[in-house]
């Protein structure tokens, strides 16, 4: 998928109010990140006979409380028993986090991007083999005085189907350190900023319960925990000829 290229996203995504993970920052390292964690991610649409993609996260990540930058590991998986066949990875981030970049993936353009998120980058696969497993490094920032959520659908080359979708899930902390070098999150936690204001966090995002289909014709409804989707639509033509 050539960089110059106009990545669509299309296809469903479902995605509960689960709870979620971030990553390290540049000071802390990729090193201090825990285990991986499949938290908020469920199958979506039926996979072929044998495939089974699942994605995780790192349970922690830290944020330089000066640049607010943060590297974060998103790793798809199969654990079926058969090849994966042509399938992408989305990386979306919304509110506080934002996506700067996903090694070895194409931006997605700011008219393609789903309701309600602010950066996004997709990452093709050709054929993820049964019990085989792709990493990618992903830079991000985090503001850490708003909440913050990362997406990571798993999808067919085309954007038709959704295999699965990890997320948007929040990180964050409870105990904001903003006199330290660095602010550690946590899978699964609502960011709560420092004073002043530390109780009560900024609204971010859009407010409403049903987005509407922006440029690209995606919509993004979000249904507290059961989930919200993205809409379907047709593929565009350069994606056809591409698939």
């Amino acid at each position: 998928m050539s960089s110059r290229r106009t990545t669509n996203i299309a296809g469903p995504l479902v995605a509960a109010s689960f709870s979620a993970v971030l990553i390290l920052s540049f000071p802390a390292g990729a090193d201090d990140q825990g285990p991986g964690s499949g938290k908020g991610g469920k199958p979506v649409d039926a996979a072929p006979a044998g495939v089974r993609t699942t994605t995780t996260l790192p349970e922690r990540i830290s944020v330089d409380n000066k640049s607010g930058k943060t590297a974060i590991t998103a790793t798809v998986k199969n654990e079926g028993s058969k090849d994966s066949g042509r399938i992408r990875l989305l990386v979306v981030g919304f509110d506080g986090l934002t996506v700067k970049s996903v090694q070895g993936c194409d931006a997605i353009a700011k008219k393609d991007l789903p309701a309600g998120s602010n950066s996004g980058f997709s990452c093709p696969l050709d054929h993820l083999a049964a019990g085989a497993s792709k990493s990618y490094a992903v830079d991000a920032t985090f503001d850490l005085k708003k909440t913050g959520k990362i997406c990571l659908p798993v999808q067919t080359s085309d954007g038709k189907k959704t295999f699965w979708q990890q997320g948007p899930v929040p990180f964050g902390t409870t105990n904001p350190s903003p006199n330290a070098p660095a602010t550690p999150l946590l899978l699964g936690t609502d960011n709560t900023p420092a004073a002043p204001g530390g109780d009560e966090l900024p609204r971010t995002g859009v407010g409403r319960d049903v987005l509407p289909l922006g440029a690209a014709g995606v919509s993004l409804l979000v249904a507290g925990t059961a989930g919200l989707w993205w809409s379907r639509r047709r593929p565009a033509a350069g994606e056809a000829r591409q698939a």
